[in-house]
């Protein structure tokens, strides 16, 4: 092993180490949401996003994203605005992001797979906001892990049948079809579009 491999190893484990005691301290199940860090506040998927954070954290839930723009701000903000518990696991990025403003718990990382383990860990649901390639890796990679097995099944809310619709589409028609997953799989997650059956679904899943 090269030596800076060696000290590479010290900075994951501090990583780990600042992301547990931190994170630890969460009383209540947390909800994550994430999307596109591109969304503009003009839009009607960031303000969505806000109003549903809004309505979660006055039920009393923490909030988790990723720290950064778009939607992601968008739930922090929301839950920012009700006082409640706006938690962002920030990534360093060469040309973004910097933390939003509206994060009262920031945590800043290096490494993905310490900020995906923080999410896992520490998220009782996520809902999946229109986003591109890093949303759909958080989604995949919880899907993979629910269905090996490795964590125990947690609601996974896709938000915007119009936009996931023909994601959903293709899963059935080239996954399903060709025995690459079962039927079983596609109960792993639920498509909603109406903030209030979002918050009446977690509300009757995670009991505070």
């Amino acid at each position: 092993m090269e030596r800076g491999d060696s000290w590479r190893m010290f900075r994951i484990l501090s990583e780990f180490v600042e992301g547990f005691d931190t994170m630890s301290g969460l009383s209540m199940p947390a909800v994550t949401i994430y999307g596109s860090a591109r969304t503009p506040e003009t839009s009607p998927e960031y303000i969505t996003a806000r109003e549903l954070a809004k309505k979660l954290a006055t039920l009393g839930y923490p909030i988790i994203t990723g720290g950064g723009p778009g939607i992601m701000e968008a739930a922090n903000r929301g839950a920012a605005d009700v006082g409640g518990l706006s938690i962002g696991l920030n990534i360093d990025l060469p040309h973004e992001q910097e933390s939003n403003p509206y994060v009262n718990l920031p945590l800043d990382f290096r490494y993905f797979f310490v900020r995906k383990v923080m999410f896992m860990k520490y998220s009782m649901a996520f809902i999946c906001m229109p986003g591109g390639f890093g949303s759909l890796d958080e989604l995949f990679e919880s899907l993979t892990l629910i269905q090996t097995h490795k964590i125990k099944p947690f609601p996974i809310i896709l938000f915007g049948s119009s936009f996931w619709g023909g994601l959903i589409d293709w899963i059935r028609e080239q996954l399903l079809s060709g025995g690459r997953i079962s039927e079983d799989d596609l109960l792993l997650f639920d498509v909603m579009d109406d903030v209030d059956e979002v918050v009446r679904y977690i509300r009757k899943t995670l009991v505070i």
